[in-house]
């Protein structure tokens, strides 16, 4: 297997924290620099794929962007931690709701996470269909959830090698088992999770939902960059703790 001493895709010499909250957007990892962070600076810009470093009350985190799709953003995750020792990772994105319980602009957070993805049998040879997220970290989460006032909602979620609203995804939800109730599709969280895990670090994910099955309501582009502070601060203020 051939790693190399350097990153490829973050900077070699990128000041990153070992708290890391990642948007797949890097303007919206800039809108978080911006407005959450104390003293931000661009760390890293390879691909404009823009990672930033400050503090969030007196605690260092960087805020990387991890574009789309899980090939993307596992090259991220992995070199976060490989190269830079990251301890902790939560993804914070958008999500498709897909159950009646879910309504657009709610907060998801991930327990599980559910692909027919053939991403981590490639990855390292893992056949199962199913990864969890670390349960300590998102104790964390619904504990500081409860302290903000926030209501979210548990449970499990999927990953798509697709955009859903692109394809039949009910054809795809169909193939799920049964047993599984699913709140919210994506793109990224399996992979996320799953190259977390194999590494031995924590990692979760945050969406909220910008669209739904259910509704005809949709967040459009400027809303999904700017309405989504609720998530943005309960992912700050859980990583830190």
């Amino acid at each position: 297997m051939f790693i190399g001493k350097n990153p490829i895709h973050i900077e070699s010499n990128a000041d990153i924290a070992e708290l890391v909250l990642m948007p797949g957007d890097p303007l919206r990892a800039k809108y978080i620099a911006d407005n959450f962070l104390e003293d931000a600076k661009l760390v890293t810009n390879i691909r404009n794929m823009s990672g930033y470093t400050g503090t969030y009350k007196g605690k260092k985190v960087t805020v990387m962007a991890h574009g789309m799709g899980m090939p993307s953003a596992s090259i991220y995750v992995f070199e976060l931690i490989h190269f830079f020792h990251v301890k902790k990772i939560i993804r914070i994105g958008t999500c498709g709701a897909v159950s009646p319980k879910i309504e657009v602009g709610d907060v998801i957070l991930t327990k599980s996470i559910y692909s027919e993805s053939n991403f981590a049998y490639t990855y390292n040879n893992y056949i199962g269909n199913v990864v969890e997220a670390t349960e300590t970290l998102n104790k964390t989460i619904l504990k500081t959830a409860q302290e903000l006032n926030l209501n979210i909602h548990y449970g499990m979620t999927t990953t798509m090698d697709v955009f859903g609203p692109y394809i039949d995804f009910e054809r795809v939800l169909n193939r799920i088992p049964h047993e599984y109730e699913i709140l919210g599709e994506e793109m990224e969280g399996f992979g996320v999770c799953h190259v977390a895990n194999t590494m031995n670090i924590e990692a979760t994910t945050l969406m909220t939902a910008s669209d739904s099955k259910f509704s005809e309501k949709v967040l459009t582009p400027e809303e999904r960059q700017t309405k989504l502070n609720d998530m943005i601060k309960l992912g700050l203020e859980s990583i830190i703790k």
